[in-house]
């Protein structure tokens, strides 16, 4: 049965209810909020894209191998059974994990000429972008604790290092990621996107989302900002007075040899974390007026396709003790190959 409504061009909803036009566009307004998303990648143009491709490609498994390595040779060598390559081992094991949500999408995406994204998918894409890299924040700050009592307090190492602390880490740091990413994802994607759905990025970052909402969103970025101060600046902060206690120690050293050794070690393990730290600052703690999407774009890659890959190549794979492992690892390899041969 249908009932005379005053109002004009008014529609008819389910239940024999009828809508005014502002009732309607607010509905539009919502099933548009749900819609498929647009990235804008990162390949740029045709002829750029081919080489950007094969360079993403390159960094992405040389990444997933080197991180795999890394994971399979703490876990299977007793020698590095030790607090340090625990962490890291969950260290490669984030990066796996990181890579992997945001670069082959991106890369599937190119070979597809297609650069749509579902809202579910890009709400996926985000927190486990969020709770990852929140995690690797605080996993490199309390990493750089660890050698500080390692380098500074050796004698108390045993203790201050133990195998609960090292569970406790791991277990703080997931837990502050995946906080980030339950308490971030659900307002960021909240927000009304009436307008554009062209997402100026090559994945489902906050910054670049927010861009698309047409509603208020100043309450929140404040929020979002002083969640980045906790998880930016605390950690960065342990970790440059961490480096700076253990280059102290280093240049009380009498052997000319350790400090150039520790010297090295000590600077290309900042290189990564500046990287990493700056680059993060840089998208979320400097307002958006400043702000170019190119320039977004180049930073993102820094901490999300370069760190991965440059993490166990700087903090693992240089190691004598890991290289040794490896040595050891081919051997048992070449030794059962041998084996199966003869057998057959």
């Amino acid at each position: 049965m249908f009932w005379f409504n005053p109002v004009g061009n008014a529609t008819l909803l389910p239940g024999r209810r009828w809508a005014t036009p502002a009732t309607a566009a607010s509905m539009a307004g919502d099933n548009a909020s749900f819609a498929d998303f647009t990235l804008g990648g990162l390949f740029g143009t045709e002829e750029t894209g081919g080489l950007l491709f094969a360079v993403v490609c390159v960094v992405f498994f040389t990444a997933l191998t080197a991180n795999g390595v890394m994971v399979f040779l703490i876990r299977a060598d007793a020698r590095l059974h030790t607090p340090m390559y625990f962490l890291l081992s969950h260290l490669s094991l984030i990066d796996m994990l990181y890579i992997s949500t945001i670069v082959p999408k991106m890369l599937v995406d190119y070979l597809r000429g297609q650069r749509t994204i579902s809202f579910a998918g890009c709400t996926a894409q985000h927190f486990l972008y969020l709770t990852l890299v929140g995690a690797e924040f605080f996993l490199l700050g309390l990493m750089a604790y660890d050698r500080y009592v390692a380098i500074c307090s050796p004698l108390r190492y045993p203790v201050l290092m133990s195998r609960r602390v090292c569970w406790l880490i791991i277990a703080g740091s997931w837990l502050g990621g995946s906080l980030d990413g339950f308490l971030l994802t659900p307002i960021t994607m909240s927000f009304p996107f009436c307008g554009s759905r062209d997402i100026d990025h090559f994945f489902c970052e906050a910054p670049a989302v927010l861009r698309l909402a047409c509603a208020d969103t100043a309450l929140y970025e404040t929020v979002m900002y002083a969640c980045c101060v906790l998880m930016l600046l605390t950690p960065s902060s342990v970790v440059v007075a961490s480096y700076a206690r253990i280059l102290a120690a280093v240049h009380r050293m009498s052997s000319a040899e350790g400090r150039r050794k520790a010297f090295a070690t000590c600077s290309s393990h900042m290189i990564v974390v500046t990287l990493f730290y700056g680059a993060a600052m840089y998208t979320y703690m400097v307002p958006q007026a400043y702000h170019q999407p190119a320039q977004d774009k180049v930073f993102s890659v820094f901490y999300t396709i370069l760190t991965p890959m440059l993490n166990p190549l700087i903090y693992s794979l240089r190691n004598k003790d890991v290289a040794g492992a490896l040595q050891r690892a081919l051997r048992r390899l070449r030794g059962s190959q041998r084996v199966s041969r003869e057998a057959f």
